[in-house]
């Protein structure tokens, strides 16, 4: 005979035992993992076939699922293999939607890169995990740190990833790459400046400690590269992390544009949720050179304004990697043994980018491409920041 709440009996059985989810979570193949779920299904007394957990785990073909309120399903932190992967609308409030990560570290150049490979996992087709945004200013999972060790800005294609990677690369060192739910946890506190402080700030706080849990028991450091634009809201993250030294990473803005002109990121292009946070005045009126540069503009001259919030450290790509060695690694804390600098130094011999090729500098052939409109519009809006960074950059 049937049970017909085999199906919620399996998945809370699942959610409250994390040796069962971390046993099933890193099966990738759908059928072995029905097989191993109702397997477990069968040890805690649950009538549920292999079929029937296959059907459930059915993604919707069509993606409507995606445009449905997603409903609150945990009100207690799930597992430490979790990670938050989005901000999301549920009934009647905001939430956190959860990703089982299985046994893969994140090794990957971006933390979205990570995200895409979890979600493709048969457990989180079975599961949606989704507890209440406001657990995360209220409480903190206990494998999580309360603040993290260092915080990498900066104004994009400038080595950034180069050093999230030789970070993680050094064992105990969980390095948090762009992550999309930190993302949108720094454009809800910075688009709701009437929010009390203290909550926008247990935000930031709570966001940035889940994503930095111990998920091996080896976690010694916790490093997280933000976004490009969130240099603007630098002021936020030194109040909310007052004891974290801080890097804002910085190119030569010739060599940042032409990238941006071969292929441009999400913050340099017109009509996203960032217009309103650089604040261009008719930005479809500008040419695409001179809208990138003013967007760098943004960015580079708001880590010159707060420089003196304190706890920061300026580096030029021109420096990488050797700084990474002998200014970044004593700027966060982070001390680690010989055989851990190898590591480190030899991840740098590879394409930050695309780490199954070996680096080829371009920064060269870069400003021998650069054209006209490009070199015009460096020389009106980037110039000058450009130029007070170096100044910070010498100066400490």
């Amino acid at each position: 005979m049937s049970d017909p709440d085999a199906l919620a009996r399996l998945r809370a059985m699942i959610l409250a035992d994390e040796a069962i989810a971390d046993r099933l979570a890193p099966i990738e193949d759908r059928d072995a993992f029905a097989s191993a779920a109702a397997e477990a299904a069968r040890g805690g007394g649950i009538a549920m076939t292999a079929d029937a957990i296959l059907a459930a785990g059915r993604r919707d073909p069509l993606g409507i699922d995606r445009f449905a309120e997603t409903p609150v399903t945990m009100m207690e932190w799930p597992g430490r293999n979790w990670l938050p992967a989005a901000i999301v609308q549920a009934p009647g409030q905001l939430a956190v939607d959860w990703v089982h990560f299985g046994d893969t570290p994140l090794s990957d150049s971006f933390f979205e890169t990570s995200l895409g490979r979890a979600r493709r996992l048969p457990i989180n087709s079975l599961l949606r995990v989704c507890t209440p945004l406001a657990m995360l200013a209220a409480t903190r999972p206990p494998d999580a740190y309360s603040s993290p060790d260092g915080l990498i800005f900066h104004m994009s294609r400038c080595g950034s990833t180069l050093v999230s990677r030789m970070l993680a690369a050094i064992p105990g060192v969980v390095a948090v790459s762009e992550a999309p739910s930190l993302d949108a946890a720094v454009q809800l506190v910075h688009s709701h400046p009437d929010a009390p402080l203290e909550q926008r700030l247990a935000l930031l706080r709570g966001m940035a400690a889940t994503l930095g849990r111990d998920r091996f028991g080896n976690r010694r450091h916790h490093v997280i590269k933000t976004d490009s634009w969130h240099s603007l809201a630098l002021p936020l993250f030194r109040a909310a992390f007052p004891d974290t030294p801080w890097l804002f990473l910085f190119r030569e803005p010739t060599e940042v544009m032409v990238s941006q002109m071969r292929a441009r990121g999400l913050q340099t292009v017109v009509g996203t949720h960032l217009d309103s946070v650089f604040a261009i005045p008719d930005p479809l009126s500008l040419s695409t050179e001179d809208y990138i540069a003013r967007v760098l503009n943004r960015i580079t001259q708001a880590a010159v304004d707060y420089a003196e919030v304190g706890g920061g450290l300026f580096v030029d790509y021109a420096d990488l990697p050797d700084a990474v060695e002998r200014r970044i690694l004593p700027h966060f804390g982070i001390a680690p043994d010989a055989e851990a600098l190898a590591t480190m130094h030899a991840a740098a011999t590879w394409d930050a980018k695309s780490p199954n090729f070996a680096f080829e500098p371009d920064a060269e052939a870069k400003r021998r491409n650069a054209c006209e409109a490009v070199r015009a519009a460096v020389a009106i809006h980037l110039d000058e920041p450009h130029r007070q960074l170096k100044a910070l950059a010498q100066y400490a």
